[in-house]
């Protein structure tokens, strides 16, 4: 009789566990949704902006947790996508069709027609070599973009208006923008999470702890591999459409293998695996860089070493950081 108690409460324990998780992604959320008025209060316009472009960015890093952090997958040509998602959307701004309805589907159709076909290819490989040919690819990708003479080529393409939402003018405003931006981030997150937490979601996970064992039990490894890969690449391309209405100007520097490497380092950052810790290092790595460079132009020669010894010594970045102080041993 005495067991029957403990047993009820073993059983119950993950649920408020979950819950306590699901809490911060929330608190997160609603603290950005509040960022416009604290601006409204005396924040520096600035620091709005800068908002905008970490979420933005979070998008991206939310894009490639998918892969990595629950599929494993080390992408280094992941900007790709973002640099795609940013070329489809100032050229056809340039060109006079600049509706976000019209640029939206041939983005994402572009964006995932280059990771299926891309996808094929590099999932036939592992490890090291998946790395080396995901970064070929991505820089197949930015030699391609400054090759684009008609569009800036490495000099860039300046846009002079901005993408509009069914005709209304949406992202003119830094607000209007700004909510834009976190409603698609709040999208993309429930999107993944709903992903990750399906029988679809399990698959992707077990392959990349025993790819083998998976495969025996009837699911194709690849497939599923390659079906992540071009939803991890459609919602990228997605964080470059916001970056292009965001900068005004596209350049080849959005794709190159640098930018992947600081996706990431956010992912790793926020704690690679858990979703919103992706959105978590983002905000915080572009945070710590503006506040960096601000203090001095070799800013990068701080936040560098910063950035390693941080991912060193804290387990689960910055979201088992918080898990632990939280009192979860199991971060």
């Amino acid at each position: 009789m005495s067991a029957a108690p403990a047993l009820a409460e073993t059983a119950a324990s993950p649920a408020p566990r979950r819950r306590g998780r699901l809490l911060l992604p929330v608190l997160l959320f609603a603290a950005l949704a509040l960022a416009p008025f604290a601006a409204d209060l005396g924040m520096p316009a600035a620091w709005l902006r800068l908002l905008t472009r970490a979420m933005i960015f979070a998008i991206a890093a939310l894009s490639l947790d998918l892969i990595l952090g629950v599929g494993g997958l080390v992408s280094f040509g992941h900007a790709a996508f973002l640099g795609i998602g940013t070329y489809v959307t100032g050229i056809m701004i340039t060109e006079g069709h600049g509706d976000a309805l019209v640029i939206l589907p041939v983005l994402l159709g572009l964006c995932a027609l280059f990771a299926a076909v891309t996808g094929a290819v590099c999932l036939r490989t592992s490890g090291v070599t998946f790395i080396m040919i995901t970064l070929a690819f991505g820089q197949m990708v930015y030699f391609l973009a400054q090759a684009l003479s008609a569009y800036g080529g490495d000099d860039g393409l300046t846009l002079y208006s901005k993408s509009t939402v069914a005709g209304f003018d949406l992202f003119s405003s830094r607000s209007g923008l700004f909510y834009c931006v976190l409603a698609a981030l709040i999208g993309c997150y429930v999107l993944v999470r709903i992903l990750v937490a399906s029988r679809f979601g399990r698959a992707l996970r077990a392959a990349r702890e025993n790819p083998v064992r998976v495969s025996v039990t009837g699911f194709d490894v690849t497939r599923i591999r390659l079906v992540a890969y071009v939803i991890s690449g459609m919602i990228a391309g997605l964080s470059g459409f916001f970056l292009a209405n965001h900068t005004d100007f596209v350049s080849p520097a959005f794709m190159s293998w640098q930018r992947s490497g600081e996706l990431i380092f956010m992912a790793v950052l926020g704690g690679v695996g858990s979703l919103h810790g992706a959105i978590i290092g983002a905000i915080a790595y572009l945070i710590a860089e503006d506040a960096l460079s601000h203090l001095t132009e070799h800013w990068r020669v701080i936040f560098g070493p910063l950035i390693v010894l941080f991912v060193l010594f804290t387990r689960g970045g910055i979201v088992g950081m918080l898990r632990r102080l939280g009192g979860d041993r199991e971060a």
